[in-house]
Formats: C-alpha cells, sequence, structure tokens
C-alpha cells in the first residue's frame, strides 16, 4: 500500500499522504557503489543456505557460471541485455514460430468474438467461512504453455496445479488441474540491523521457459527473491556398495563381494528446491519481478529503485532505475509496477504513482533514470472533475505488456486503458471497471479500499483483457466486439458446467430483478489476482482464499 492509512485534518494534497508512508514505513540506507552499477547487495544477517545462493554452485538452468574470482565481483556485463547469443536468438524466433501458430488457432477457435460464455470447472482450497490471514492468495500466474499454475499466498507458500491430462484430451477440452506441488517458499525473518520484520508474503510469482525436463520459477517476498527448480523423479538407485538403502554406511569389514547398483522404478515424487537466493538488494518493498526475454536476466522493482540481476550471480545486481531524490521531503511518486518487453531484451516499462508509464531502452544508457518514452493521459481542463482523491485513484497498480509487444494495459483503481506503444500521448482504449464507485470514495477512503492493488492480464490473442473488482466481481472485456461482461467467482455455482450469469450494479432509482444495489456490495470480498490461460480460454481468479478456475462453455 503507497499512500498509507493516515488521514489528513484538511484537504492537503495526498502526495503529502503519500511522503508521510514511504518516510515511516520504508527504512532508509545508503546502498554502496558497485561496480556495475549504483546498488550492490551488502551484508544482511538473512543467512543463505549452503548451495542454494552463490554464482559458485552447479548451473541447470543456463549451463556452467562464469568464473571469477573469489576476491572479486562477478564478472557480469554493464549491459547483458543489450544483445542476446546466436543460439537464443534461433530459440527464440523457433518457440515463437511454433507457439505462436498453435496460440492463434486454439484462440481462434474458442471465442474472441464478444460471444464467449464462461462456465465454471474447479474450485481450490478450503470453502470454511473462518479463513486465516495466511491461505489468502496474494498471486496467480501460468506457465508459458498453461499446463502449470501457480500461486502464492501470505503463508509464504506456493502452490502448483497441473492440467489433468485427461482433461486436456478429452472433446471438448476441459480446464482441469491437479495439485502437483506445495512447498514453503519463504518463511518469516527480522531484520536486526533496521528493526523491520519482513513477511513471508508471496509477492509476485514468475515462470522461465523450460528447457529441460525441470520447470523453473522465480518467487518474491518484500525482500528476498528464490529461483526454484521443480523437478520429477520416478526411479530410485539401490545395490550401494559403501552404504545401504537407507543411507547408513556400511562397515568395510562386512563388504565381502562387488555390487553393481541397479536403478528401480519408484512412486512420482515431485521436488521443489532453491537453487539460487538473491537478497539484501532493496532497500523498499520488491512489487514486480519479470523475466527478460534472453531467459538470462530478469528485473526487480520496489518503490524507488529497479535492479537488474543474472540468474546465475546472486551476490551483484545492476540498479538500472533509482528514482530516490536527495531529500526525502522532494519525493512526489513511487514505482507501482515494472515489466520486460515480450521480445525486446533491451526494452523495460515502469509505472508510478502519479498515473504515469514510462519506457526505458538500456542501449540508450546504462542508467536509465532518463526514459525514451512517457506515456500520460492528458490531464483533465474541467476543474468540476478535480477532486481531494484524484490523484490517488489515479496511481497505476497494475501494467501489462501485450503478448505480441505492440500494445500494453494499465490499470488503475477505476478503469483499465489500452496504450499504443506508438503513440504515448492518449490511451487507445479506456474500459470503466466500477464507475459506480466513484461517489464512493469519501468511504473506500476510511476504509482503506482506495489503496486496493488490482491486477490486470491479456488473453492469449490479446483480443481480450480482465481485471477484477469487488464482490467477488471480475470484468472481462472484448476488444474487438467492444463488448464487456461482469461475473461473479461465487461459491454459488461451484458445480460443473455451471454457466456464469452477467451481473449489473444498480446505482440508483428502481433495482431490477437481477441487479444488485452498489450499497449492498462487500468490500471485504475483492479480486484482486487473475490469470488467463496463454493458448485457450481458461481463467483463474483469487477471490480470498479460494482459486476459481473458468472456462469458455462447452
Amino acid at each position: 500500500m503507497i499512500y498509507g492509512t493516515n488521514k489528513p485534518a484538511t484537504a492537503a494534497p495526498a502526495v503529502s499522504s503519500m511522503k508521510s508512508k514511504v518516510q515511516t514505513s520504508i527504512r532508509q540506507s545508503t546502498p554502496s557503489l558497485g561496480r556495475w552499477g549504483r546498488s550492490t547487495v551488502t551484508s544482511s544477517p538473512i543467512a543463505i543456505p549452503a548451495g542454494a545462493g552463490g554464482g559458485g554452485g552447479d548451473s541447470e538452468y543456463l549451463g556452467a557460471s562464469p568464473p571469477h574470482s573469489p576476491n572479486s565481483p562477478p564478472p557480469i556485463p554493464p549491459r547483458p541485455v543489450a544483445r542476446q547469443s546466436s543460439f537464443t536468438k534461433i530459440g527464440y524466433m523457433i518457440n515463437t514460430a511454433v507457439n505462436g501458430t498453435k496460440k492463434q488457432f486454439i484462440s481462434s477457435t474458442s471465442g474472441g468474438n464478444g460471444d464467449t460464455s464462461w462456465c465454471f470447472s474447479q474450485i481450490k482450497g478450503a470453502l470454511d467461512d473462518d479463513v486465516t490471514d495466511a491461505d489468502i492468495i496474494s498471486c496467480v500466474e501460468f506457465n508459458h504453455d498453461g499446463e502449470l499454475l501457480a500461486t502464492g499466498d501470505k503463508g509464504g507458500r506456493v502452490v502448483i496445479f497441473q492440467r489433468d491430462p485427461a482433461s486436456k484430451s478429452s472433446n471438448p477440452r476441459r480446464g482441469e488441474y491437479n495439485v502437483y506441488s506445495t512447498f514453503q517458499s519463504h518463511e518469516p525473518e527480522f531484520d536486526y540491523l533496521k528493526s523491520l520484520e519482513i513477511e513471508e508474503k508471496i509477492n509476485k510469482i514468475r515462470w522461465l521457459r523450460r528447457k529441460n525436463q525441470s520447470h523453473f520459477l522465480l518467487s518474491t517476498n518484500d525482500k528476498t527473491i528464490k529461483l526454484w527448480k521443480v523437478s520429477e523423479r520416478d526411479k530410485r538407485v539401490e545395490g550401494y556398495n559403501t552404504r545401504e538403502d537407507n543411507g547408513s554406511i556400511r562397515d568395510p569389514a562386512m563388504i565381502s563381494s562387488l555390487r553393481v547398483p541397479s536403478i528401480k522404478p519408484m512412486d512420482l515424487m515431485v521436488e521443489a528446491s532453491p537453487r539460487r537466493i538473491f537478497a539484501n538488494a532493496h532497500t523498499y518493498h520488491i512489487n514486480s519481478i519479470s523475466v527478460n526475454s534472453d531467459q538470462e536476466t530478469y528485473l526487480s522493482a520496489d518503490d524507488l529503485r529497479l535492479n537488474l540481476w543474472h540468474l546465475e550471480i546472486t551476490d551483484q545486481s545492476f540498479n538500472i532505475v533509482d528514482i530516490k531524490p536527495a531529500n526525502m521531503e522532494e519525493l512526489t511518486e513511487v514505482i507501482t509496477a515494472a515489466e520486460f518487453h515480450p521480445t525486446e531484451c533491451n526494452v523495460f516499462v515502469y509505472s508510478s504513482s502519479k498515473g504515469t508509464i514510462r519506457l526505458c531502452d538500456m542501449r540508450s544508457s546504462a542508467l536509465c533514470d532518463r526514459h525514451a518514452k512517457l506515456f500520460e493521459e492528458p490531464e483533465d481542463v474541467d476543474i468540476t472533475n478535480k477532486s481531494f482523491f484524484r490523484e490517488i485513484i489515479s496511481s497505476i497498480s497494475d501494467v501489462k505488456l501485450s503478448n505480441t509487444g505492440r500494445y500494453m494495459i494499465s490499470r488503475d483503481y477505476l478503469s483499465i486503458k489500452v496504450w499504443d506503444l506508438h503513440m504515448e500521448t492518449k490511451p487507445i482504449e479506456t474500459y470503466p471497471v466500477h464507475e459506480y464507485l466513484r461517489t464512493k470514495l469519501c468511504s473506500l477512503y476510511e476504509n482503506d479500499c482506495i489503496f486496493d492493488k488490482f491486477e490486470c492480464c491479456w488473453n492469449g490473442n490479446d483480443s481480450s483483457i480482465m481485471t477484477g473488482s469487488y464482490n467477488n466481481f471480475f470484468r472481462v472485456f472484448d476488444r474487438n466486439s467492444k463488448k464487456d461482461v461482469t461475473l461473479e467467482a461465487s461459491r454459488d455455482i461451484i458445480k460443473p458446467k455451471t454457466v456464469l450469469k452477467p451481473r449489473k450494479v444498480c446505482t440508483g432509482g428502481k433495482r431490477k430483478k437481477d441487479e444488485i444495489s452498489v450499497d449492498c456490495l462487500d468490500f471485504n470480498k475483492k479480486i484482486l489476482h487473475t490469470a488467463w490461460h496463454p493458448l485457450e480460454n481458461i481463467i483463474a481468479v483469487a477471490a480470498t482464499n479460494n482459486l476459481f478456475i473458468f472456462q469458455d462453455k462447452f
């Protein structure tokens, strides 16, 4: 939450509340000057398990770690994403050709004309009304082919669901997922140097493209990012000479013959192990991570800085954006979200609390404090439309680039906008999400709901977008037909193949039978996190501690 809960006694600018929040809740420290940038990793009381950190361990995702002296920082290139190797480029071209064709085929046969009817498929999570805070889902993410679906919660756990093979091969195809793996990604910690508690809540999950039999994903809490390897094991080795099958060491005097170890089948076991731990590089809370298209680097963003990491180097990061002023009293905005371009490895965007989006090109400068493009909607000259909450509701909570890389969507409190990267003067499309709440901003400010951060997502062929709202409502907008629909993730419809009925909110006058009054909305039930299958019309919606999975009518 950017602005905090302090209520001003007078109608002062909202930015003062933001300054107070940043200055009081975020501990400041001076980063040391690194070899390749302004920010490097410093010492910290957080202990890293042996083999999980450090660039000198075995490298399973990108190959061998670059050799370097233990007394010198690893030789990370000044701009590692400004170019791609020929093998990376060829591999990307092949993946784009194959996956792009498949995506276009499947998506074109399942909607995209505004007439898609959604039906219930599955619900995950306990259906009890007594929900613990640790069970609340905090992020949802499909992998690149949609076979796996990962969720993170406030308890630091990551749950991975796998597509049911029978549902995928059935006619028509069904979107059903089963639990594949569950592991504890982060634990609560305490920074003794700053007297600051570090929550275990998972803020973001990002999948890496699959390059071998294992899956890799990045997960982060407020301070620490981890690279996880998820692999399967269905065989075991028996017949060791120096130890028993249970692992105990055999007495050499009892060894009378030489045995040849053999491989035996066993029940399938899914293992999750941390391969890299990237810690101690962020002074403020991490709000975004994004994997680069070269699959070798990624960025992480907090309130005031963006860092560039190499997946093989854990003890140093390259600071590419720093908006922290010399005097914190001069702070006027914070970074709210950031993402790499899906195909151009040198381009990334980041949004701010002032409602602006900046596009940066790492080819122009190693330090991207100066943007290449600034996307900002023209300010309304009508003074009657200006209010105390204008700056708060204009803060962008999420930004997502389209799969083609031509467009991007941004979500503020009341609307979702589509931008063309070739035109930064104004959005090409604007969709109101819950405009009926504009008259309720005072009460939403009092209960802190005005600071909720709603995410948004594209479908596989960029023809539709989705975002959440209150009362467990979520909105789907079709860009081709300009149609939109409001649906509800409710336990009342948890029967297979139940078609979701469109919901409407009554803002005044006589309420119709199927409408719900704006005064009856439950603001404790909210859809903040959504995800869309990259190849099919299957969506995942997080509603408190439950994960709803819907698909187009079959």
